[in-house]
């Protein structure tokens, strides 16, 4: 075999092999329609949540440079302008967070060039964005990207139990069963609090930011109090609050928003707190096995959590952000999911129980006379296989999710 067919055939495996472990992910779509509008694409999200690796199977041909690398990094610092000018082609530069001031000359040469690409991926969120309001505005296309959804993972959680499921979590490593939820979790949240934590603030106690998230993944699906937390923790309630801000940079945690409107019905205006991993969750409240949260008190708390990252998740997929919310009033009445999508809302209820019954339907029943925007769909979302989509109220097992928000 000649030469050239050698290095064909290696090359040739080498596709096919990468290909194989790849999991297609929805976004795909539409980062593909921006890059017809943007010179510069931006991906943000967790560490380990898939983003280089996305853009890798989407733009093969560009050039990838990590920021990671000390070498890499310190030439890109000490001369930027070399440095992107080492190839006309495609860009990538992996955690470009790490080196922000490229983002400034980008900004010149897309400018000047605006046939130029450039792609970016950064874990810390409002590092990344600061930077990109300041040098990128209206040059860049920004997504974000969570671990793995539903939908995407199908095949590969097929014949796996609901508690397997929020037990090993979304994130692709585990999911392409390239690790475990036993050695993913302990490592991520290693690595979290020896880097993310150490860049973004000066912790001298980690055992105490620790102890944080572990109490914040304990008040999953829980009205978020500051001042509750600082009294467990041992600390203010504005330290509290500036590690939360840290938590959901870094997309540890989402606070998702009350639903507003002018209504006569006091409402109540906290966020409820839930963490973008079920995964991560479980191992920070010391569940170490399917069988044990089978019988955890947190169990539902877990469920509930799974289905409104789904949703996030959604929206995300779509290159939006807002949108997602829960109603609460002050006399309890609450529904956990209203998804608002073009001026219309979609209400759903979770279960985590696998039998149905009438009292899930109560406060969607009623939820079109308390907001004045138009309630279009109304679901209770459960861990049962009954579903009956022919009611007003539909009835769905959490797998089909999608046909719902999807409509």
């Amino acid at each position: 075999m000649s030469k050239i067919l050698c290095i064909f055939a290696i090359e040739f495996r080498n596709y096919i092999k990468m290909n194989l472990h790849y999991i297609n992910r929805e976004i795909e779509q539409i980062i593909n329609e921006s890059v017809e509008y943007y010179s510069v694409i931006s991906i943000t999200g967790p560490r380990q949540s898939g983003k280089s690796t996305l853009l890798g199977h989407l733009f093969p041909d560009f050039k990838e440079y990590s920021m990671k690398d000390v070498h890499i990094r310190e030439y890109a610092l000490n001369d930027p302008v070399a440095f992107l000018q080492q190839t006309t082609e495609g860009m990538f530069i992996d955690e470009i967070q790490k080196a922000p001031v490229l983002m400034e000359y980008i900004q010149g040469i897309v400018d000047h060039h605006p046939e130029r690409k450039f792609l970016l991926t950064g874990s810390s969120n409002f590092e990344l964005m600061r930077d990109l309001s300041e040098s990128l505005a209206g040059r860049s296309g920004v997504f974000e990207l969570l671990p793995m959804s539903l939908s995407e993972t199908a095949p590969q959680r097929e014949g796996k139990s609901l508690d397997h499921q929020i037990f090993n979590g979304m994130y692709p490593a585990v999911i392409a069963g390239k690790n475990t939820a036993r050695f993913f979790y302990p490592s991520y949240v290693k690595t979290y609090l020896e880097k993310d934590v150490r860049d973004l603030l000066n912790i001298q106690n980690q055992m105490q930011f620790l102890r944080f998230m572990k109490l914040c993944a304990a008040r999953i699906g829980s009205l978020f109090n500051a001042s509750e937390l600082a009294a467990e923790v041992g600390v203010d309630s504005k330290t509290i609050t500036r590690w939360l801000s840290v938590l959901e940079a870094s997309y540890i945690v989402t606070l998702l928003p009350p639903y507003y409107e002018n209504i006569s019905k006091r409402l109540v205006k906290s966020p409820k707190l839930y963490f973008n991993d079920t995964g991560l969750a479980c191992y920070l409240l010391d569940i170490e096995s399917p069988r044990q949260l089978e019988r955890d008190k947190m169990r539902g708390a877990l469920f509930e959590n799974l289905i409104v990252i789904e949703v996030i998740k959604h929206r995300f997929n779509q290159g939006k952000g807002d949108g997602v919310f829960f109603y609460r009033d002050s006399n309890q009445n609450e529904v956990d999911i209203l998804l608002k999508q073009e001026g219309e809302i979609i209400a759903i209820e979770v279960k985590s129980s696998m039998t149905y019954h009438a009292s899930f339907e109560k406060t969607l029943r009623i939820l079109p006379e308390w907001i004045k925007t138009p309630v279009i769909r109304r679901a209770i979302v459960y861990a049962g296989e009954f579903e009956n989509a022919v009611s007003d109220i539909k009835l769905l097992n959490y797998n089909n999710l999608d046909d719902l928000i999807k409509e």
